[in-house]
């Protein structure tokens, strides 16, 4: 025999010495036990069949030692609980080697923030489309190319528009007559074709006209596309340009669904970039997108950050540190909170040494605390170490859970 299955026998030994039994208020152990139990029993109960704690589930008709185990098997009796208090008993002598440690539910606050990954893109609020105002052909394009960042300013295009130069001759031409309700209307409808307030000043102060025009970025960005073309012929509205905005960019963070009810619009939020180890940029939630992802079950929560100095660009990763408000809370231990895959269960300490399950619902989780929602009161005792025993022994003496509209 290996010193690993000695070592392995010998925890079975002593876990099987102290394993507790519900229902009827006694404790399973092998002190005090003969080696072959009869089918009268002890004072004369009748023996329903026989189990071996470690695998409670498993029934025999026979006593015996475990197939499992090198122990002997338990007798289960057909009169336990009859007039007892439900609940599973410990001996006190037994709580301290199962150990068995109970910890009170109080009121208390989780961590106010939750941290979850995200990348930086383009604000698509801040876009500007740069079009022909007026028909005519690209005499001249200055030297850009998409992915370009330019400033505002910038020059893009060298346009002919000869509708804009017959319409200043026009102008010219009313402007002399001297009737000033007819020079406003046709200073109007130069304005109306898409004509710079600076060009039309220009025609007032040199009395020439001109159908040149240099086409500038509205904004500072990113060059998204380029449509101008040296000697195309332009309709008018024809787009030359697409340029995305650098001033401020989005951090779309994908949060998960469990956690989108803790996330509100105008929230703020911190975010780390792994371009910049050390730095903290700050901002605030502005949109939470309608939609969940379908293969991670998250949802797109988005920041907007300000960008000194152009340096968060689209694609950078992220952590985000989302806010939220610390609100007094019922808590546990999160080691006590029993999963089964259908519903949450602690074990409650009932103070006459015996031990109850009850259904909680359970919320957020963080710094091994977990939030009761419902289920509980403060002040209640919970098991927060040899829980799973107890709940294994419960199971087997079919102990009832406690519901949630039982709960204090």
């Amino acid at each position: 025999m290996t010193d690993a299955t000695s070592a392995a026998r010998w925890r079975a030994g002593i876990l099987a010495a102290v394993l507790i039994a519900g229902g009827g208020g006694y404790w399973l152990g092998q002190s005090g036990k003969s080696d072959a139990p009869t089918e009268a029993g002890s004072g004369g109960r009748k023996i329903l069949y026989y189990y071996d704690p470690m695998f409670p589930n498993q029934k025999f008709d026979k006593p015996g030692k475990s197939p499992f185990m090198d122990m002997q098997l338990e007798p289960k009796y057909a009169d336990e609980g009859n007039g007892i208090t439900p609940g599973v008993s410990v001996d006190p002598a037994a709580r301290q080697s199962l150990g068995i440690r109970v910890i009170a539910a109080e009121m208390g606050s989780l961590a106010a923030t939750f941290d979850v990954n995200g990348s930086i893109d383009f604000n698509q609020r801040d876009v500007a489309i740069v079009q022909a105002r007026s028909g005519g052909f690209v005499e001249r394009v200055y030297r850009l190319a998409p992915g370009d960042v330019i400033g505002a300013g910038t020059p893009i295009a060298d346009l002919q528009l000869p509708e804009w130069g017959s319409a200043q001759t026009e102008y010219l031409s009313v402007k002399k007559l001297g009737k000033p309700e007819l020079t406003a209307a046709a200073r109007q409808r130069l304005r109306l074709m898409g004509m710079p307030e600076g060009v039309i000043s220009e025609v007032d102060r040199t009395g020439r006209t001109g159908g040149r025009l240099t086409v500038r970025a509205p904004i500072g960005g990113v060059v998204q596309t380029l449509n101008a073309r040296a000697g195309v012929t332009l309709a008018t509205g024809q787009t030359l340009a697409e340029i995305s905005g650098l001033g401020t960019v989005w951090l779309n963070a994908a949060v998960p669904e469990a956690q989108a009810g803790w996330v509100k619009i105008g929230q703020p939020a911190t975010a780390k970039l792994t371009a910049f180890p050390g730095e903290f940029f700050t901002g605030r939630v502005v949109a939470i997108l309608p939609t969940t992802t379908a293969d991670s079950r998250t949802l797109t929560v988005r920041v907007e950050l300000a960008n000194r100095g152009g340096r968060l660009r689209p694609g950078m990763f992220a952590v985000v540190a989302l806010g939220g408000d610390a609100k007094p809370t019922l808590l546990v231990p999160s080691e006590a909170v029993i999963r089964t895959g259908t519903r949450s269960i602690v074990m409650l300490e009932k103070g006459d040494g015996r031990y109850h399950p009850a259904e909680v619902v359970a919320g957020r989780e963080g710094g091994g605390k977990t939030e009761i929602l419902q289920g509980l009161a403060p002040g209640e005792k919970v098991v927060a170490s040899g829980q799973f025993l107890l709940d294994s022994e419960a199971s087997l003496t079919g102990l009832a859970v406690r519901p949630l509209e039982a709960a204090q």
